[in-house]
């Protein structure tokens, strides 16, 4: 309250305070503003917080914690049944719903409660939103090419697993291909010796008839 331009800010030791209150099962503490508390409320944002204080002639300034409990009660009334309160069919969260047909405002759990039936019902009948849904990609049209990625990265290669020996199951496979299998160097001196030999051979052939001659 302000008095002369001046804030009083004695509302923490007047008897009516309350440390918490609780509005739609949603506990907020009362030394925040009227205005901002009914804000933390899932469904509720500044302007529609700000309407019903001013249905009410509630000052949003006040701490909420100062509200009695006939108004905390007809707060509630008005956040179940805006339309009672001539809120505009613009200002609901849910118009013509699905199953009912009627324009509703939705808050607190009821929220996520809806869109999740909404997507599995998009699911259910296979359309292209519902696709899009299982896919987990933009239903709303937004570029999937250069932002809203997601995942691992694409075209990096991984490494493969390495496969355990043959002889034992703790050592490795890399020990026992070099092993096995001889390496370049190896087969390049085995070909290169190979020539040698057959070359010595017609040696000995051409000494043998001098040894019978003499």
């Amino acid at each position: 309250m302000v008095f002369n331009g001046v804030t009083e800010n004695l509302a923490y030791l007047s008897s009516e305070y309350e440390n918490l209150i609780r509005i739609i099962g949603n506990d907020i503490p009362g030394e925040k503003k009227t205005l901002i508390g009914l804000t933390q409320i899932r469904g509720l944002g500044y302007m529609f917080a700000n309407s019903i204080l001013q249905i009410l002639k509630i000052n949003p300034d006040s701490r909420i914690g100062t509200l009695s409990p006939e108004q905390v009660s007809s707060i509630e009334k008005i956040i179940e049944d805006p339309k009672s309160a001539n809120f505009p069919t613009w200002f609901l969260n849910r118009q013509q719903d699905v199953e009912t047909g009627d324009d509703l405002h939705l808050v607190t759990s009821d929220i996520a409660f809806n869109i999740r039936n909404d997507v599995e019902r998009e699911k259910g009948v296979f359309s292209w939103r519902g696709y899009r849904h299982m896919y987990g990609l933009k239903v709303r049209g937004q570029r999937t090419r250069c932002s809203g990625r997601k995942g691992g990265a694409v075209g990096v290669a991984k490494g493969g697993r390495i496969l355990p020996a043959k002889g034992g199951a703790g050592a490795p496979a890399a020990a026992t291909d070099a092993t096995d299998t001889p390496t370049d160097t190896e087969a390049t001196t085995k070909d290169a010796a190979a020539p040698a030999k057959d070359a010595a051979a017609p040696a000995k052939d051409a000494a043998a008839p001098a040894e019978k001659k003499e």
